[in-house]
């Protein structure tokens, strides 16, 4: 059995589950994580952030049900209203880092969240993932090149293929795959405690 992380790295209620997913996995080393990018912000949702005007209550509402944090440098771009999230670019993203370090995906997925919810950092710019890379004792150069590479474009497709794939329609989604066996774990938000109790029942 492993656990798949279907998530964006431009969703708020994706990062606010990023205690739980850093729990979870404390938990259960010994269950791998595949991480998954979604693909929210495509298309023609591929527009200022400020036309999506719910955006600070739902950020606010976040904060409160899960600790999450959400840094100065974030709420500077709310501000200023024309930073543009493209879900393609952060999965892009996603995908360089994971094939950096396989076996730290969910780790750093997260990271990547707290580069542009805390620090306000674009997942477009390849400087971010320098400073993410760094940040993770990652190889920097590795980072980059994957990133640049035509190859992780196509990684991006599949993951939003994948996404699809499995039936997921929100994020952030946990869940328990094993064979052709998926259960959901967690869709939102859960606390580690009540993913806890339903992979023992997965388990049983």
């Amino acid at each position: 059995m492993k656990l798949v992380y279907v998530f964006d790295a431009y969703c708020g209620w994706s990062h606010g589950f990023s205690g739980t997913l850093r729990e979870v996995t404390a938990r259960h080393p010994e269950l791998p994580v595949e991480v998954v990018s979604g693909g929210l912000f495509t298309g023609t949702r591929r527009v200022p952030i400020r036309e999506f005007g719910y955006v600070q209550g739902a950020n606010a509402k976040i904060g409160e049900l899960t600790g999450a944090e959400f840094g100065d440098g974030y709420e500077r771009l709310i501000a200023e209203g024309s930073f543009i999230m493209d879900s393609e670019a952060a999965a892009r993203g996603v995908a360089a880092l994971r094939q950096t370090a396989p076996d730290r995906a969910a780790e750093l997925a997260t990271a990547l969240q707290h580069a542009f919810y805390v620090d306000g950092l674009s997942l477009s710019d390849p400087a971010t993932y320098r400073t993410v890379a760094e940040a993770t004792g990652l190889n920097a150069e590795a980072v980059l090149a994957a990133f640049a590479a035509p190859e992780t474009g196509t990684a991006a497709e599949i993951d939003f293929r994948r996404a699809a794939a499995l039936g997921v329609t929100g994020f952030p989604t946990l869940l328990a795959v094993d064979g052709d066996c998926i259960t959901p774990l967690a869709y939102g938000h859960a606390t580690a405690d009540e993913v806890g109790e339903r992979l023992l029942a997965v388990a049983a």
